[in-house]
């Protein structure tokens, strides 16, 4: 079956109109979530009454927070860092990382098309387990919008160096073993950067670390060798897993939401936690992941790629890693929605290389992601407007 080599240019001004749109919707529901919650705690020295004046408040705060409530030490600084700028401040900061979510999300999957940067704005909305919560509430979205760049930024250099890097969402296949220039820097940058991604959340941190690990092991073993900031940002996303996991706060927060169970009981819990993950907070997610899968896996007869089956591990990972968590909420299942999201896209470029005639029908998908999370949008404004009662 022959099909049609010429681009649709339709398509790419449809998703130019959709983006601006969506900004500016997304950037008035933004207006209407106030500052709430955790955000009016934060926005304290923690450990007294008193708003934060300085710098220095923040760090006191900060010490203070890691060894009496918990050890995300680094979103809860960049937390208290916006809280201060304000609120009008935050929204426009808030509307910035979506836009720089979704770029990361093209980046890692390789899939740079138009309608794909807009698939990649629309989906961490249309399949959130908790859109609210994760990306509006200011707390959530140090804890998980904010972060989940830089994580992705962290893969991303790691990603790129494996050998199947150019057969991956843009081509379609197993690729060769090509020479690839360190980004510019990188040996000074992927330091504070590794830190920062392994110091994020108790589930990513430690799932990208592997990730990385995993990397470095198949060059040694594939003899391609390996760079000096390769080794220096695994460690330095281990040691950022480390003090995030081991902070005393932890420990302390954990025996007060824990309980007082047996065993069975923790475990019958936390099972049913990871089935609630899975089949609830993931789910939206997983049935678009399986439908992509499916198309290009089975109909097209295409591989998964190693930057795919990575991915996938990966989320495998941060999805499991709850299991030793006493509380597993729905926002917490943001970051393995946007690794699956990566591989949504990548499979979506690899399908469109060898079937251009699909470009319509995939980007309608992406519209019903798209529309889902401009109910969200348009359910919140209108009772926050009293157009809902």
């Amino acid at each position: 079956m022959k099909t049609g080599k010429k681009k649709v240019p339709g398509l790419q001004a449809v998703s130019c109109l959709l983006m601006v749109l969506s900004v500016v919707v997304v950037f008035v529901t933004h207006r209407e979530v106030s500052f709430m919650m955790d955000d009016l705690w934060y926005s304290t020295v923690l450990y007294e009454d008193s708003p934060l004046s300085s710098l220095r408040d923040i760090i006191s705060a900060q010490i203070w927070h890691y060894n009496n409530w918990g050890g995300r030490t680094m979103t809860h600084t960049i937390l208290q860092l916006t809280l201060c700028a304000g609120e009008m401040a935050a929204d426009i900061l808030n509307v910035v990382f979506m836009l720089l979510l979704a770029g990361m999300i093209c980046l890692v999957s390789g899939n740079r098309r138009y309608a794909a940067y807009f698939t990649a704005f629309a989906m961490p909305l249309g399949l959130n387990a908790n859109w609210r919560m994760s990306m509006f509430w200011q707390s959530g979205a140090a804890n998980y919008l904010y972060i989940t760049v830089f994580i992705l930024l962290f893969c991303f250099c790691y990603l790129r160096e494996l050998p199947d890097e150019k057969g991956a969402a843009a081509a379609g296949g197993s690729g060769t073993v090509t020479e690839k220039k360190d980004l510019k820097g990188i040996t000074l940058w992927i330091i504070p950067l590794s830190i920062l991604a392994g110091w994020s959340n108790e589930n990513m941190g430690p799932a990208v670390w592997i990730l990385s690990l995993i990397v470095i092991i198949m060059a040694v073993r594939e003899k391609r060798g390996i760079r000096l900031w390769m080794v220096l940002g695994n460690v330095g996303c281990l040691l950022g897993s480390i003090m995030c996991i081991a902070a005393p706060g932890n420990f302390v927060r954990n025996r007060q939401i824990g309980g007082e169970y047996g065993f069975v009981w923790k475990l019958y819990l936390r099972s049913y936690a990871e089935c609630k993950g899975a089949l609830e907070y993931l789910f939206p997610t997983l049935l678009v992941l399986g439908g992509m899968v499916i198309v290009s896996r089975f109909v097209l007869k295409q591989s998964l790629g190693r930057r795919n089956v990575l991915l996938l591990f990966c989320a495998l990972l941060s999805w499991g890693a709850f299991v030793l968590s006493p509380h597993y909420p729905d926002r917490a299942s943001f970051g393995t929605m946007v690794l699956c999201i990566c591989v949504i896209l990548s499979l979506a470029g690899k399908i469109l290389k060898e079937r251009k005639d699909l470009e319509w029908p995939l980007f309608a998908g992406a519209l019903l992601t798209w529309l889902r999370g401009m109910y969200f949008c348009a359910e919140y404004l209108g009772i926050c407007w009293g157009w809902i009662k």
